[in-house]
């Protein structure tokens, strides 16, 4: 079996949306990768401003929030045939948000006339008041209603089976950081009459259907929750290896 045809970018997320709550935006994500890609974990990066995970490899990042309280991620999509070894890193989209300050509006303007230049991709940026998507293969804005909400590498909302568990887990109410991360180690592999078909083999749409991934060379590099509040963000990752959690990062910071 050959491995996957999919590279870089957070590999399912799930996210409350209450814009009139106390907190927000609560996220729980997993990003999947290679476990030979050089990545630094969950840090502050040079000037203090934003706070994320870095690929060492492109230098972008999946997933960030800044010093400001403004949020990006992104995620891939998951097609063979559009796999573009010569396109920008995904991973410059979110940094881009997170550097500029301008609103969620203007940024998806300038994102439409870009997302050609990329290979195809999911993204969501929140600037403190608004939360917006983009897919890039449909060029379009999938609407964001309050309340629970998720992608992998297929659409918003696309009911895969990782999608559809990570939802109703949110849903059950229990959001401690030990109920959040065991809801993103369920590594149960889902039957495959329920499966998508993105184009590769059943047997890495197989091994690719559980919420946590895990394979000899690829699988789930970091399990990540994000409270983002009106005046104070927390924010965890859980890193993995091959051989398993290889160690904790946790910070807390008032916006402003």
């Amino acid at each position: 079996m050959e491995g996957p045809v999919h590279n870089g970018g957070m590999c399912v997320i799930a996210f409350h949306w209450q814009p009139d709550g106390l907190v927000p935006l609560l996220v729980a994500a997993n990003r999947d990768e290679f476990y030979d890609r050089p990545t630094a974990p969950l840090a502050w990066w040079e000037g203090g401003r934003i706070l994320a995970g870095r690929d060492l490899w492109s230098g972008g990042t999946w997933m960030g929030v800044s010093r400001d309280g403004r949020f990006a991620a992104v995620t891939n999509f998951r097609d063979p045939l559009q796999a573009r070894k010569d396109a920008p890193s995904r991973g410059f989209i979110p940094l881009r948000f997170l550097e500029e300050g301008g609103s969620a509006a203007a940024f998806l303007g300038w994102l439409r006339k870009e997302a050609p230049r990329y290979a195809p991709f999911n993204v969501f940026v929140y600037d403190g008041v608004e939360l917006l998507a983009y897919e890039s293969r449909h060029d379009r804005n999938p609407p964001l209603a309050p309340g629970l909400h998720a992608v992998s590498n297929g659409d918003f909302d696309e009911p895969w089976p990782k999608v559809e568990a990570l939802k109703a887990g949110l849903a059950g109410g229990d959001m401690d950081n030990g109920a959040l991360l065991a809801m993103l180690g369920d590594a149960r592999v889902y039957p495959d009459a329920r499966l998508p078909s993105t184009g590769v083999p059943i047997e890495w749409e197989r091994t690719l259907s559980p919420v946590f991934v895990r394979t000899p060379t690829y699988g789930t590099r970091a399990s990540t929750i994000l409270r983002l509040g009106r005046r104070r963000v927390i924010m965890l990752e859980q890193r993995f290896g091959a051989g398993g959690p290889e160690g904790l990062g946790e910070f807390q910071f008032r916006t402003g």
